[in-house]
């Protein structure tokens, strides 16, 4: 893995330890790396009516398109590991936010430690609808 995906994947890392999930218990860590080498963080934040709450991949995602980001390489997402070892990926509606800014962004899903699983967005929703399909 090349340094500045290294260097997301640690600032996912970190961002996790911010989480912000008193009910759930599942804390959740994400970082973009925006194409100019900026690299956003976000943290899950839940609150007790559920529908409301944040996820870490959204609220990234915020904070880059807040500072005038607009084209990205990846983002890695941090949780704890299932049963069977695998981390978590993002939600559906967190990859349509993503998707928004193209498909070709690395993907690399962690758990607290170890090596990511590498995928693309493409890989995690293929079919994507588009801007382009509403005119």
């Amino acid at each position: 893995m090349d340094a500045q995906l290294d260097a997301l994947l640690d600032a996912a890392r970190r961002a996790r330890a911010q989480a912000y999930a008193p009910y759930s218990r599942y804390q959740v860590g994400a970082a973009i790396l925006a194409e100019d080498g900026r690299i956003f963080q976000g943290a899950n934040m839940e609150n007790s009516a559920y529908p409301t709450c944040l996820c870490a991949e959204h609220n990234a995602l915020g904070t880059a398109v807040s500072s005038g980001a607009r084209r990205f390489r990846a983002v890695a997402v941090v949780t704890e590991l299932d049963a069977h070892g695998r981390p978590g990926s993002p939600c559906g509606q967190c990859r349509q936010a993503l998707s928004e800014f193209g498909l070709d962004w690395v993907v690399l899903l962690a758990g607290p430690s170890g090596p990511p699983v590498r995928t693309t967005l493409r890989e995690l929703l293929p079919h994507a609808f588009s801007g382009e399909q509403l005119g």
